[in-house]
């Protein structure tokens, strides 16, 4: 179904507006996203065949197919006008606020008071208008022939969208409950609208792939998804907040939870619940069942996001179970090394930090936490280590079985870029993906944690994960 995108002149009135939405109504059109709060227009699907006469309206300066590339002309994206008052260009100019967990679980347990739901509500905006831009702008800054790919041009559409609807609230100070419920709409709005933002900027490099250089798309993914992963934290944590401090919610749930953050969370659970899943893949494919152990210090508990342990845990195990099935050594178990870091004595003399953390609404703990996982799965080559960290990298084999793939010589080329835009995940294969450690190393330094591999070739590897949780971060 043709998609287009109508631009309607600048002094264009909203009758006009409203007049040519309706005329594309009559002419057969179904109205998409209407772009009004952040240039005059909108967009229609038309059914396959159809001729429509949109751009006979003396209001429409222009009509474009939605993402179409043609080679002889300037394909023009959707947004705002870049121009001296452009607010992409004003807010990307605003530095980055970095935030820490701590940050995250300072308004208190749920069910908030309404001073306390504001307040988070005011925090969220205060961090999301600017992170939106210099995604946008980051996206401009790409080679044209790229950012004018459909998927890129798509994404690049979702987020002048997203940042559309938050500009309203940019000039005001969410004062009320009924202002609050709108803007949690608006991030319910934000967070589905870009559930499917990896996949589709993969697959928009893949087609770019002859015109942007692996460094590059390296070097963007890695940007975008530090960027990311807090945009959509910083979103989901009010939202999450919001939805346990309603009358009508029931019991708040799980105690040690603020918003989408455990704050008695225990790796090892996470470690066998993954432990658990990934195994079963591995029988599916091997018909071989790995085991492991876990020592050190099973018990502890720290405060951090599950949702990103689960991911990094999965992806790691995915790793060392399928090199360890493949070397012959399924029978040597997995050992897995939790250890408790202790206090930073930088920390312990920080008298306005400990003030800080006191007033936290979290129990006393370890300031972060370092898990070693050791195989034996015959290591890493060392003509392969350099490239371990790069999208463009991955373990899959010419047998290996890879959704939505090719087959013959178009599957020779699968790397890490085809295995994400594929949809390819923890469901998919046990293969290494190639994707799974430049992403899990995203996640974990996102809060000043890390990963690093130290492979014995011939034998086997160790990978230390170091995650940091409320503290000096």
């Amino acid at each position: 179904m043709p998609s287009y995108i109508v631009t309607l002149k600048s002094d264009a009135t909203d009758d006009q507006v409203a007049a040519a939405k309706q005329d594309a109504v009559k002419q057969g059109g179904t109205i998409g996203h209407e772009y009004n709060s952040v240039f005059k227009g909108f967009s229609v699907k038309f059914d396959e065949g159809t001729v429509h006469s949109l751009d006979a309206n003396e209001h429409v300066e222009a009509v474009e197919a939605d993402g179409e590339v043609k080679t002889h002309q300037r394909v023009r994206l959707p947004g705002f006008p870049v121009t001296a008052d452009d607010p992409v260009t004003s807010l990307a100019s605003k530095p980055l606020h970095s935030f820490s967990l701590a940050d995250l679980v300072r308004h208190g347990r749920p069910p908030l008071s309404t001073d306390a739901l504001l307040s988070s509500a005011n925090f969220t905006l205060s961090l999301l208008p600017i992170r939106l831009a210099h995604r946008i702008q980051a996206l401009r800054n790409l080679p044209y022939i790229v950012v004018s790919n459909p998927n890129i041009s798509r994404i690049y559409a979702n987020y002048q969208h997203s940042l559309s609807t938050l500009l309203p609230y940019t000039d005001t100070h969410i004062s009320s409950l009924a202002d609050e419920v709108k803007f949690t709409a608006v991030l319910a709005d934000l967070v589905d609208t870009h559930r499917d933002t990896i996949p589709t900027l993969a697959r928009g490099f893949l087609e770019c792939r002859r015109y942007i250089s692996p460094g590059e798309v390296t070097r963007f993914l890695d940007e975008h998804l530090r960027t990311r992963i807090g945009t959509r934290l910083v979103a989901e944590q009010h939202i999450a907040l919001h939805h346990s401090s309603q009358a009508h919610a029931g019991p708040p749930g799980p105690e040690s939870y603020i918003g989408v953050i455990d704050t008695e969370l225990q790796p090892a659970s996470v470690i066998n619940a993954c432990g658990n899943f990934v195994s079963e893949i591995c029988e599916l494919k091997y018909g071989v069942r790995p085991t492991w152990v876990i020592d050190g210090d099973p018990n502890t508990k720290f405060a951090y996001v599950p949702v990103h342990l689960e991911y990094i845990i999965t992806e790691l195990l995915k790793n060392a179970f399928r090199a360890t099935v493949e070397s012959g050594n399924s029978s040597r178990p997995i050992v897995i090394t939790i250890a408790a870091e202790p206090p930073d004595e930088e920390d312990a003399t920080d008298t306005m930090l400990d003030n800080r953390l006191a007033s936290l609404p979290v129990a006393a703990g370890p300031p972060g936490v370092t898990i070693r996982i050791r195989d034996e799965g015959g290591g890493i080559s060392p003509a392969v280590m350099p490239s371990v960290w790069s999208y463009s990298f991955t373990t899959f084999e010419d047998g290996d079985d890879i959704p939505g793939a090719a087959t013959g010589a178009e599957r020779s080329g699968m790397d890490a870029l085809n295995a994400i835009a594929s949809g390819g995940g923890v469901n998919s294969s046990i293969a290494g993906l190639g994707y799974g450690l430049p992403l899990s190393r995203t996640y974990a330094e996102y809060f000043g944690g890390g990963i690093a591999v130290q492979s014995l070739y011939g034998w086997g590897c160790d990978v230390y994960l170091r995650l940091k949780g409320i503290g000096k971060l």
